[in-house]
């Protein structure tokens, strides 16, 4: 497939593969995870190159207006498909919905380009999705066997921390392979952790998800029967914040409006803006697969699994709101 205009352009502008980063999915965590690492990058070295690409070519055009808005000189292009994008950058990082994605994406163009390039074994990739752990060591074993490097990277902290560049990637692969996407990663998050060979980041992120999505449930019900018992929300936040019942889904995600004074979690702005409750179903699911697989029980894990379900299928809308809109959904009953 030809490149595109702008990536034929950049061609021509004497676009350097071995200098040029691509960014492959720009969602509500792909568009800041990029803007930071892109602009940090071109921050340390003037002559950084980048490549954006997703699904939506208008997502990856308004990106692009904007980055040069903010840096007229960087050179930035358009690519209209993962394999333009492996033809351009020695670095790619993806980050996409979920493991369909990922094997269309690696399966079905990069890692057929990388089998063309003879700079296969300059490149390296680093997936941020959250995915199936087998589905990921199988694509990192292709991109292994091509020459080339692969780590697996999910992050912990939400768009709140993509944003921030505070980020927590969790990082599965060989251990000199982590050491060569430490850099790259550190423009995006604030605490970088090795987990252990391919696969690891994502089994630590499904555990981490799994306690993340039982806990939204309960603090969503504990604020709804502190209410009703006539507690005042923030000062019942208060106090389960500064108690042993403190955590992130209560002190920084709290789904109750003023809870949380002088913060913003995203039940101040009607649920927008933050981890959508499709998915978390998503990740509570793939929490549910891999504990069948490995014969490890989950009745809470299976209980919230369900909850969450009852969510989207009931109340659609709340499907694409942050998961703490689950309060909301429970208020209803």
């Amino acid at each position: 497939m030809r490149p595109s205009m702008r990536a034929m352009q950049a061609l021509r502008q004497g676009l350097s593969r071995s200098h040029s980063t691509s960014f492959i999915g720009l969602g509500r965590m792909g568009y800041q995870m990029a803007n930071n690492l892109f602009s940090k990058q071109y921050a340390q070295d003037n002559n950084a190159q980048f490549v954006v690409c997703d699904a939506n070519p208008d997502a990856a055009s308004s990106f692009c207006a904007s980055f040069t808005s903010t840096y007229p000189s960087a050179v930035i292009s358009v690519a209209e498909t993962p394999e333009q994008a492996t033809l351009l950058s020695s670095r790619i990082i993806t980050m996409l919905p979920s493991s369909p994605q990922v094997k269309s994406v690696y399966s079905g163009s990069i890692i057929p380009t990388l089998g063309k390039l003879k700079e296969a074994k300059d490149t390296l990739c680093i997936d941020s999705t959250t995915l199936d752990v087998d589905v990921a060591r199988d694509v990192a074993a292709q991109v292994s066997a091509l020459g080339a490097q692969m780590v697996d990277a999910p992050v912990s902290g939400g768009v709140t921390g993509a944003t921030a560049g505070t980020l927590s990637f969790l990082v599965g692969g060989p251990r000199d392979t982590f050491e060569l996407a430490l850099p790259i990663l550190s423009f995006m998050g604030a605490r970088i952790i090795h987990c252990g060979p391919s696969g690891a980041g994502l089994a630590a992120k499904i555990c981490n998800n799994l306690v993340l999505g039982v806990e939204q449930i309960v603090v969503a019900e504990a604020m709804l029967l502190g209410q009703k018992l006539g507690l005042d929300p923030a000062v019942l936040a208060s106090v389960i914040n500064s108690s042993t019942g403190g955590c992130w889904a209560s002190s920084v995600n709290n789904p109750v409006p003023s809870s949380l004074p002088g913060k913003s979690p995203p039940c101040e702005r009607d649920y927008e803006g933050g981890f959508a409750t499709a998915l978390m179903l998503k990740d509570m699911g793939l929490a549910s697969n891999v504990a069948e697989k490995e014969g490890s029980p989950l009745p809470l894990g299976e209980a919230a699994k369900e909850i969450y379900s009852k969510i989207v299928q009931e109340k659609p809308e709340l499907s694409t709101k942050d998961f703490s809109s689950v309060y909301k959904y429970l208020k209803d009953q």
